[in-house]
């Protein structure tokens, strides 16, 4: 069972066992009640009194929605009602003792239940006066039975319960909005990730769809053959380009997502080999994959981004690199970092500025450094281009 449906099948228990403790209270009341009528009003004001308890049970059973206007409309006509009942016995009576027994036990259990219930899912602006109007009505109810000193101790008694369930209800209504809030930023933070994403998919596959593009009217007249392949690798990457764009535009459009849609990136140091597969079909330069330690286990953070890094890498050299002769990606683990390079021996002369303009770069370094790493850009100490980040895995663990 997830996790919603337990918390429902919990909240079902919980109204299940307060039904069965407001029947117990109810047969209280009509046994001492029956005993103690006086005559036609005593019946009439017993059954007042059922109908109350039983129109509080009504308000409090079902499942409200979160910021419900009708539940708290609702409660403060149940409060002026049980409000109204008692003025109208403490006046009739006059000082002297109406009702005897139980003042309606059952009508007090309802009305502290509303009490929470209005507190936890009534509409903000109405839910205090309601809260407040019944926990008062559940507070006066003693004064049905008589004005002595014991049954003002019972209305206090009764007002520290209402004040108690209101207190309750505003605890478990701050948590969920808190729950609420986490979710949200979660989804804000994710859907900016897929944004990021989507530029690094769609300026991979678009240079990659451009240099085959260029590769093929070169050679058109000499091999025909290499223009169909060149042709159907267009394709294959438009097609990929074209799926990922829909999925995560799909993603970032729906704020609802539902649980079973992907809410982590799409690739991972794991898929390093199809990457560079993919980049030596189409490129002049070969990559060249070496790896130095275990990759099982990565955080998903740093794995992905890794991911990235190598992919933002291998579309530059793309870009700017049309004469390098070999890419390498070097991926090393140590025990607290995950070390990742990307170096070039392109000749072309670049400078950091260049090679860093565009969003690709921006939106990396952005990634590395929330995970706490590093990553620069430039020329390498033998030539050619060099991409260096450093993921701390510690850190991302811990996150």
């Amino acid at each position: 069972m997830n996790a919603p449906g337990l918390r429902r099948w919990w909240v079902r228990l919980g109204q299940l066992a307060g039904l069965a403790a407001m029947g117990l209270l109810g047969l209280f009341d009509l046994r001492f009640g029956l005993l103690a009528a006086a005559g036609a009003a005593g019946t009439l004001l017993l059954l007042v009194r059922v109908g109350l308890a039983v129109a509080a049970a009504l308000l409090w059973l079902p499942l409200h929605r979160q910021g419900s206007r009708r539940l708290p409309v609702a409660a403060l006509v149940l409060a002026a009602a049980s409000l109204a009942v008692t003025a109208g016995i403490v006046l009739i009576a006059d000082g002297g003792y109406l009702l005897s027994g139980s003042w309606g036990l059952a009508e007090s259990a309802g009305l502290l239940a509303v009490v929470f219930v209005v507190a936890r899912r009534g509409a903000a602006r109405i839910a205090p006066w309601a809260a407040v109007a019944a926990g008062l009505a559940a507070a006066a109810l003693p004064l049905r039975t008589g004005t002595d000193s014991v049954y003002v101790i019972f209305g206090l008694l009764q007002a520290l319960a209402a004040a108690g369930a209101a207190g309750g209800g505003l605890y478990l209504r701050t948590m969920a909005a808190g729950r609420e809030r986490a979710v949200a930023l979660v989804r804000a933070e994710q859907r900016a990730e897929f944004a990021r994403d989507l530029h690094d998919f769609i300026a991979h596959h678009v240079t990659g769809i451009v240099v085959q593009a260029q590769g093929a009217r070169f050679v058109a007249e000499q091999d025909p053959q290499r223009v169909i392949t060149a042709l159907e690798q267009i394709e294959r990457a438009g097609g990929e380009t074209m799926a990922s764009m829909r999925r995560m535009v799909g993603i970032l459009r729906n704020p609802d997502a539902p649980p079973d849609a992907p809410l982590a990136p799409l690739a991972g140091v794991a898929d390093l080999g199809p990457l560079l597969s993919g980049f030596n079909d189409i490129a002049r330069a070969p990559a060249r994959l070496h790896v130095d330690g275990t990759l099982d286990g990565l955080p998903v953070e740093v794995s992905t981004s890794a991911y990235r890094v190598v992919m933002e890498g291998l579309t530059n050299t793309r870009q700017h690199a049309p004469d390098a002769r070999a890419v390498d990606v070097f991926v090393r683990r140590t025990p607290d970092w995950l070390l990742v390079r990307v170096a070039d021996d392109g000749a072309t002369p670049r400078t950091p500025p260049a090679r860093g303009h565009g969003f690709g770069l921006i939106g990396l370094t952005e990634r590395v450094r929330a995970l706490g790493g590093t990553i620069t850009a430039g020329p390498g100490v033998a030539g050619g281009w060099v991409l260096d980040a450093t993921l701390p895995l510690g850190r991302a663990v811990a996150r």
